[in-house]
């Protein structure tokens, strides 16, 4: 096999500079994950058992981590998305029942997520929410198809920066830091089916399937951006390449866990320390953070969930956009209009229209939300035994496969999703 055209190395930056510059596809990804759909997953289990979770914050960073390196690993350096490449040792049919799983699991989440940002704008605002479902899904659609990549990954790496208002609502409440540090250290094994489904429910939103699609698939935007439109000009990774997307996805993860432990600490420290342990509605646990926290917290709450929303929104029609493409021969892209990639951007529609339609059958936002992670959590285990035959398949990887460490850690998340959905329904 010939090896494939030599990429050039990026010159030699300063390293504060360097730094700032690989910030990208995994910054991203990370912060997406901290969708509505984790927000409400991380608010309930901290509502409902404190901080008896706060330790899963910790233990889930390396997990994703690893997880999300080796999807952009597959991606930058088989040239493909991940569809795409699992395309390459699996069936078709597996491919499309894993596409139309994604679809509709995003679907879900997209229109739980649209609840969630519009209930949070009624809030801030006193009109009616359904108004603000159709403004924010009609215009987040419109975005995803009319700007093109580079435009999109710019402003969604903007938008990472309103993930730090829930930061800010935790070190507004003023923990004692001590008694903080020594609970998160303190492991503790689940013991009821509630705390089992929580568990499950935040592997399922922490490694989520929708990320996995996104980051593979974001590593090929990356360098048809630089040019690289042909396949074979982006078989294979330089070593400075893959360093480079270590530091993003390292840097990416640890700041969605971090939101993800002060989401969880923030709750824990006002709803359940109240004895609110039942939410019903995003706009709930944002008016309850207002007499218990006070009302700079509640705003920091609100104007967050709209944020992160915008951002995780298009990762989810994308992602599963991306899915579709890959196994059916589409035409696919941000960079592409949509004349030219009707397709893809069909799903993308599609995806975003349903979502819409959901919010009109009332169905409950946050527990939507929560449950949809709980299924993630079911379904990731499965694509994640697809990910490590690819990221271990020399052939596939040109010779680049993932490391043994890497292997280790996504089989070791790969046993512990599944031993979660086991210990889930056992208890």
């Amino acid at each position: 096999m010939q090896n494939p055209p030599a990429k050039k190395t990026p010159p030699k930056v300063g390293l504060v500079h360097r730094f700032l510059s690989v910030l990208g596809p995994g910054l991203i990804t990370g912060a997406a994950d901290n969708d509505p759909s984790g927000i409400a997953t991380y608010s309930i289990a901290g509502a409902q058992f404190g901080t008896r979770l706060l330790w899963t914050s910790v233990l889930t960073w390396p997990l994703m981590a690893a997880v999300q390196m080796m999807c952009a690993r597959i991606g930058m350096v088989t040239g493909r998305g991940l569809a795409g490449a699992l395309g390459r040792r699996f069936p078709k049919w597996s491919l499309v029942v894993v596409s139309i799983a994604l679809l509709g699991a995003n679907t879900i989440n997209i229109g739980s997520d649209l609840s969630g940002m519009a209930d949070a704008a009624e809030t801030l605002s006193g009109i009616n929410s359904h108004y603000f479902v159709v403004a924010f899904g009609v215009g987040i659609a419109w975005a995803t198809i009319r700007l093109r990549y580079y435009q999109i990954a710019g402003a969604l790496k903007w938008l990472t920066l309103v993930l730090f208002a829930y930061v800010i609502t935790a070190i507004v409440i003023g923990p004692d830091w001590g008694k903080v540090l020594r609970e998160t250290l303190q492991l503790s094994i689940p013991k009821e089916k509630g705390a089992w489904r929580a568990l499950v429910a935040i592997l399922g939103t922490t490694v989520s399937p929708y990320l996995f699609f996104w980051q593979a698939s974001q590593e090929v935007e990356e360098e048809k951006a630089m040019g690289r439109r042909m396949l074979r000009s982006r078989l294979g990774a330089t070593s400075r390449e893959l360093a480079d997307r270590r530091i993003d996805v390292g840097v990416g993860t640890f700041f969605s866990n971090l939101v993800f432990f002060f989401i969880v600490l923030t709750t824990a420290l006002t709803l359940h320390r109240h004895g609110m342990t039942r939410i019903e509605t995003s706009r709930q646990v944002a008016e309850a953070l207002r007499p218990l926290a006070g009302r700079f917290a509640e705003l920091l709450y609100t104007v967050g969930l709209i944020g992160v929303g915008l951002l995780a929104i298009p990762t989810l029609s994308g992602s599963a956009a991306y899915a579709f493409a890959e196994t059916f021969g589409w035409r696919q892209g941000l960079d592409r209009k949509l004349r030219n990639a009707r397709y893809f951007y069909g799903v993308v529609i599609l995806s975003t229209a349903a979502g819409i339609a959901l919010d009109f059958l009332d169905v409950n936002p946050v527990q939507a939300l929560y449950w949809t992670a709980i299924v993630n959590g079911l379904l990731a285990p499965f694509l994640l035994v697809g990910i490590l035959v690819i990221a271990c398949d020399r052939a596939c990887m040109q010779n680049q496969p993932s490391s043994w460490l890497g292997r280790v850690v996504v089989a070791f998340t790969a046993l512990l999703m599944f031993g979660a959905a086991v210990g889930m329904f056992v208890f």
